[in-house]
Parts: structure tokens; sequence; C-alpha cells
């Protein structure tokens, strides 16, 4: 085991998002003894902000690494809703029904094809769907969709409720929560992390886990080595009430996505825009989205707007996140997941548990020093 856990086990997780949240439980049902700090309440900021889509053959990645990390991540989902269900008594809402892509031209619908038969190459279900289909199988679209493709295995999980799962799951692990603190630093010497300082005061710890999101840079007192290249991209997203039922499926359509909670919420998103750390709701997001929802689902116009936001993903140079250890002993990140952080909490939060425990490292894909020159 790691030094860290010869210590006691204290581990100190700096970010109570998803991913941290996911690390804290998954660290606590191991034995840690850890405490979580955030300047917020727990599951707020991207992880609220959030559409909570688990969709790594929709997201088209590229990157074979990231790829594969997000496919286990999926592959873990049941298990992982279900232990926090299980020691919360809140259900997240996991659906794993399939993602609708949809098709207003033959040219597009022709670009749906060729990924149907990649998709079938690579072992995966989906199925293409014409144009009297696809209407069956979501009839509020608009009559002129040309057709679709469902794609199985993949679908949504209700962020918002799954952050409070999971803040209530890591009390029931005994996770002590320390939000809305006025200030944070990590203390260390030149080899190792010592302990965590807040307005709060100071606690000595044998591990610290970096899960602050867009923030992850600018945690204090730590080495500049040691400091991931993390920056914000904004995103903008809106929320129709419409009937429960009206839509069935997590959605994509030109420009935009479409998901319905069961709670009667459509959520429709998401913009992305470089503004730092401008979290201003913008007419010209509002009005980008609301156009391409209309113009896929010509009915969306007479139901009412309930609510609009923005969130800031965390951002890294390659799109992959930051994930294990430091050349600083005892500090470890989980942070930069981009597009991906409720997609890739289960993972996370194992390969971190992995990490600090001192089971196994991470792959050096997602290293810290991946950018460093030879």
């Amino acid at each position: 085991m790691s030094s860290s856990w010869e210590s006691g086990g204290d581990v100190a997780v700096i970010g109570a998002g998803i991913i941290g949240l996911s690390v804290a439980f998954e660290l606590a049902g191991r034995g840690a003894s850890v405490r979580v700090y955030d300047t917020r309440e727990p599951a707020k900021a991207a992880s609220w902000a959030a559409a909570g889509m688990l969709a790594p053959r929709t997201e088209h990645l590229s990157d074979p690494a990231l790829r594969e990390l997000c496919e286990a991540s999926l592959a873990q989902y049941p298990d992982f809703a279900h232990a926090v269900r299980e020691a919360s008594g809140v259900d997240p809402h996991l659906r794993l029904d399939g993602i609708l892509h949809t098709a207003y031209s033959q040219e597009a619908f022709a670009s749906l094809k060729a990924w149907h038969e990649d998709l079938q190459a690579a072992g995966h279900r989906a199925d293409l769907l014409s144009r009297e289909e696809t209407l069956r199988t979501e009839p509020a679209l608009g009559k002129h969709v040309t057709g679709s493709l469902l794609v199985h295995g993949e679908g949504q999980i209700d962020n918002r409720r799954f952050g409070r799962a999971l803040t209530a799951a890591c009390e029931a692990r005994g996770v002590r929560l320390h939000t809305g603190v006025q200030s944070l630093s990590v203390e260390c010497d030149a080899r190792r992390v010592l302990g965590i300082r807040t307005d709060l005061g100071y606690v000595p710890t044998g591990a610290v886990v970096n899960a602050a999101g867009a923030w992850a840079s600018q945690i204090d007192g730590i080495p500049e080595q040691c400091r991931p290249d993390v920056h914000p991209v904004k995103g903008e997203m809106l929320a129709i009430e419409i009937p429960v039922g009206f839509m069935r499926h997590t959605t994509w359509v030109p420009r935009g996505y479409l998901v319905p909670r069961s709670d009667g919420r459509l959520l429709i998103g998401a913009t992305a825009k470089n503004s730092g750390f401008d979290t201003r709701v913008t007419a010209g997001g509002i009005e980008a989205l609301l156009h391409a929802a209309v113009e896929a689902v010509p009915a969306l116009r007479e139901f009412s707007v309930s609510e609009t936001w923005a969130g800031l993903r965390p951002a890294t140079a390659d799109e992959r996140p930051f994930l294990g250890s430091t050349p600083l002993n005892g500090y470890f990140l989980a942070c930069g997941h981009y597009r991906n952080g409720i997609l890739l909490a289960p993972a996370t939060a194992c390969l971190l548990g992995d990490a600090v425990e001192g089971v196994s490292p991470v792959s050096d894909a997602f290293a810290i020093g991946r950018f460093a020159t030879p």
C-alpha cells in the first residue's frame, strides 16, 4: 500500500462535483477517512449544468485511449449507480435505452448509414430507421425528418439527482463534506503533501485528490510542475416543460441535443465558447438552442421555457483528463474531463482508488507529464 494509507488512510478531495464525490465514495468504501472541500454546495458548477448523457459512441471519439476509458466507464455505470442508490436511497434515474440521431436531409442520412456500418463493424448495436420508423419511435419529431440512427447501450443519468445521491451516499460512508470554504491551499514540502489549510483551519492528510473541475489549475500551494493545464469552456443550456412521454429518447438533432427527464423537463443543449470564467446566459446562445430545437420539433414552440443556465466544462489541450499521481508524492489528479465528466465518474473513481491505495498506477496516457518535451 502507499505511504498515505500506512499513515492512516486520510485523504482530502478538493472539489465536491460528480467526479470528486465519486472518488470520495470509492475511497471511503475502501476504508479511507475522507474529507471533501469545496467553495460551493455539493454537485454544483459543471455537475449541475450538465445534461448527464452517457454516450461515448455519440461523441465520435477519435482518441483511442479516451474512447477505451469512456467505454469502460459506461460498462461500469449500472453497478456504480446501483451502489450509490443503495447507499443513499436516492434513485439517480439511470437510463441506457439508446440515443437517437436524426437526419433532415438525404446527405445527413447517408452519413448516418456510414456511421451505422462503422458501429456494426466495431461490434456495437445500432438500428438504422426510415422516416416512418423514426416517427413511430419519436412521434414529436417534425414530419420533415428523413430518418435516424438509434445507438443502443448509451443513454443518460439525471445528473442533478445523481449529485444528490452521491452526496448522501458519501455521508452514509462517513465522508466529511466541508462546503462553502472561503480559502483553501495545499501544504507540502519538497517531496510530498502534508495537509490542507482552509479558513476552517489546518488538517494533516496523507493524500490530496484535485477534482476541482475548471478551477483545477488554481489550487494554491502546488508546485508548478504539478499544476494541471485545465481551462474553462462555457456551455449554455435551457429547459422546456413538456408532457411526460412527449419525447422518449435522448435525441441529437442538427446543431443540438434534446434530453427528456422523467419530471417533464426537456433539456436542450449545448453551446461551447471559450469565455474564461464567464457564466452569463446570453441571448445569442439561447436563440441558437431554441432555433435548433424548434426546427427539429416544431411543437416545442407551444411549451414554456422553465430554466436557462450556463456551466464551465474543464477542458485540456488534448481533451483527455488528468488522472493519477504527480511528481509530488501524495498529490493526485482527477480533473480535465471536458465533455465527459458525468460519463467518466465510475472509471475515474476506480482508477483514483487504485492509484491512491497503491494498487496500480493510471495509464501514462492521462498523466500530467504527457505534454512534457522529451
